[in-house]
């Protein structure tokens, strides 16, 4: 299974901030540190901040930061939060499959994804950021 680029990022996202510490990085220092656009990055800071893992402050002295509930967040939930409810694959799409009635291809599919969901819930943001990661993350991000 292939994750969206934009789970990927918030995935991301959560961990730089669980190692933030103290220091509160703007959205626009967590794009430069993770080497993506401003704009994508600000679409999925807000998108976080919906779920209520994240928290933002504007002006002097203001940033992100992740909240309890971030730290805590089942890695299961923010990836199904991300990727939708979709199907991997398309049966009814611009040409509908023509075995769409009889297939258990679809079936077999679905419990595929929601099997790899469910290897993801008990994993939290926290897990993520153990040693050794935690330490990387702070070697690669500008802010202190």
């Amino acid at each position: 299974m292939r994750l969206l680029r934009s789970t990927d990022l918030a995935l991301r996202v959560l961990m730089r901030l669980a190692v933030s510490g103290e220091s509160s990085p703007t959205t626009r220092q967590v794009a430069e540190d993770m080497e993506v656009p401003y704009t994508h990055a600000a679409k999925i800071v807000a998108g976080l901040q919906r779920m209520g893992l994240v928290s933002a402050r504007r002006g002097r002295g203001g940033g992100l930061a992740l909240s309890e509930k971030g730290r805590t967040a089942s890695v299961g939930a923010v990836v199904r939060a991300f990727e939708g409810d979709g199907d991997i694959v398309d049966c009814e799409g611009a040409t509908p499959c023509p075995l769409h009635s009889g297939c258990r291809l679809r079936a077999a599919l679905r419990r595929a994804q929601e099997a790899f969901y469910a290897s993801l819930d008990p994993v939290t943001v926290a897990d993520m950021v153990a040693e050794p990661t935690g330490p990387l993350l702070l070697e690669i991000s500008r802010t202190p």
